[in-house]
């Protein structure tokens, strides 16, 4: 691998000095957002080819600047590489996989020699691999993170990685919270008295895994935790839809599509008629919020005495969540480890920047057997 890298670098540095690029503290795109870079001195050596700080410059691309977790992955990713002394600039993909993919192409035109990719498309393999491809050919290392990419994506290229989560376990845990949950509290959650719980869920994403999964098993394992209890299972509420969800159209996994949502929800359905949702799921914490903003806006999950709260669930555990689950206004969230997500894609950027191989010092985090993936774990949190 430090042969690699060493013949990468000077493959990129001669067609940095062949053409004219961007500096590492202006974007490279005019559909980028600019952002904070660390800089040092470059040390050249002919016989040294280990890389020193200034030897790598990266590329971080981000689906979206506008998404919370995300954000909060950026400010603690910008932290964690400026510790490492290496030269970067973020990205904005604006959850347009063409923008992004010109930027990246465009990133490694001007010379940057590590991808660090939060991919917007993840419908489908053919955007990951043509990064991964693009990359491949420039001799440059790629790690993607947070929104997985397929296992033949990650090994068509021995310098290709993923950092993300297990997909699955976020569904689960939340099942299991929102099971217990509604077993310790069903007649309070019960508005109407009629024996089983009416329930909204909003999926965020067709096609993406992890919505997929929280979708899933949010409701199979709550399911199976209240009929070991002899209490029906959840209901949901629209006997039309037989998806079972709601999907914020745009892709974005926005608070705006929740309350858009629950606005039109609660002109029909509420506690008057009988027929009030009683419990919503969210597969994130800003469509977690959009639904407790509608649901304010008649009366309900204010935190006050005597208010009626209906149960909402969410996944990050962002700042704003938790304080709202601490103001009894959301009941809870499963933590998606924005600290730990950036502290294990900056373990892989730091040994490239040492020379050592790109899944070198990983015995501490969870790898997968069979392929280049680290799995961040997740929490709960209820205050």
């Amino acid at each position: 691998m430090k042969k690699f890298f060493a013949a990468a670098l000077i493959c990129a540095m001669t067609l940095s000095m062949a053409s004219c690029t961007s500096s590492p503290s202006t974007s490279s795109s005019s559909n980028t957002t600019s952002a904070s870079t660390s800089t040092s001195s470059t040390t050249e050596s002919s016989t040294d080819t280990t890389p020193t700080s200034s030897d790598l410059k990266v590329g971080v691309f981000y689906y979206a600047f506008s998404d919370v977790y995300i954000t909060n992955v950026r400010t603690n990713m910008d932290a964690k590489l400026g510790e490492l002394g290496v030269t970067f600039q973020n990205f904005d993909g604006n959850n347009n996989q063409a923008q992004q993919t010109d930027q990246i192409n465009t990133a490694i035109a001007d010379g940057y020699n590590l991808l660090v990719v939060n991919i917007v498309d993840t419908t489908s393999p053919d955007a990951a691999q043509s990064i991964t491809d693009a990359a491949k050919n420039a001799g440059i290392p790629v790690i993607f993170f947070n929104r997985e990419i397929s296992d033949d994506v990650v090994k068509s290229y021995e310098n290709c990685a993923f950092v993300g989560t297990d997909a699955a376990e976020a569904g689960h845990m939340q099942g299991e919270l929102i099971g217990e949950y509604l077993v310790e509290n069903y007649d309070t959650v019960d508005l109407n008295g009629d024996g089983k719980i009416s329930y909204v869920l909003f999926k965020g994403q067709e096609a993406n895994a992890e919505a997929e999964y929280r979708t899933q098993f949010s409701v199979e394992d709550a399911d199976k935790i209240l009929a070991e209890a002899g209490k029906e299972p959840l209901s949901f509420y629209d006997d039309s839809n037989t998806k079972k969800y709601l999907v914020d159209q745009t892709g974005a996994w926005s608070a705006q599509a929740a309350v858009d949502y629950m606005n039109t929800i609660l002109s029909e359905y509420s506690e008057s008629n009988g027929n009030m949702i009683e419990l919503v799921i969210a597969n994130n914490d800003g469509m977690a919020e959009g639904a407790i903003s509608a649901l304010q806006g008649i009366g309900y999950n204010t935190g006050n005495e005597g208010s009626t709260t209906i149960p909402v669930f969410g996944v990050d555990a962002v700042d704003t969540a938790k304080e709202k689950i601490q103001a009894g206004q959301m009941t809870g969230t499963i933590m998606q480890d924005a600290e730990g997500m950036a502290k294990t894609i900056t373990t892989l950027v730091g040994n490239l920047n040492n020379g050592d191989e790109l899944m070198a010092n990983t015995d501490q985090f969870n790898v997968d057997e069979s392929v280049a993936k680290i799995r961040v774990p997740y929490g709960v949190y209820t205050g």
